[in-house]
């Protein structure tokens, strides 16, 4: 078959395609990351220095993680702003958390039992659908903007 016809077709073929809408776990994986990124902003200061939250190192955002006080497997707390804090790498993955100090400074930061009451929050089971998904991302992306 000659190019041009070869082209021809190929053209036809893409101007039918309809735009494939994202699937969940892009949805996910976007959320998380959008999450992510404005929890380490969120406590920075205008350098963009702040402090890993169970063992005080400071460094720049970038090179901090966000770390779950609850796990990321349980939907109900995984996009919860006070069940995730700024953690060092050290701290997150080397130190599975330091899930018994995290839990001691989320009560003394936001006081009463918080940290019960995000582990009773994690046992509940919900499904969140991709419109919801969608607007976890649109929400912190433009608190985000508001941050810089």
């Amino acid at each position: 078959m000659p190019y041009c016809i070869l082209k021809n077709y190929n053209l036809k073929k893409m101007a039918t395609k309809k735009s494939k809408k994202p699937t969940r776990s892009k949805l996910v994986k976007l959320a998380d990351k959008v999450f992510s990124e404005f929890i380490r902003q969120r406590n920075a200061n205008e350098l963009g220095i702040t402090e890993c939250f169970t063992c005080g190192k400071v460094d720049h955002w970038k090179k901090l993680q966000c770390g779950h006080f609850q796990s990321r497997k349980h939907y109900n707390t995984r996009w919860n702003e006070k069940n995730c804090q700024v953690q060092c790498a050290g701290c997150n993955v080397f130190r599975y958390g330091e899930q018994y100090k995290f839990g001691l400074y989320l009560n003394k930061k936001y006081g009463g039992n918080i940290s019960e009451k995000l582990m009773n929050d994690a046992r509940k089971v919900i499904k969140l659908a991709n419109f919801e998904l969608q607007e976890i991302i649109d929400h912190y992306k433009s608190e985000i903007l508001k941050l810089n």
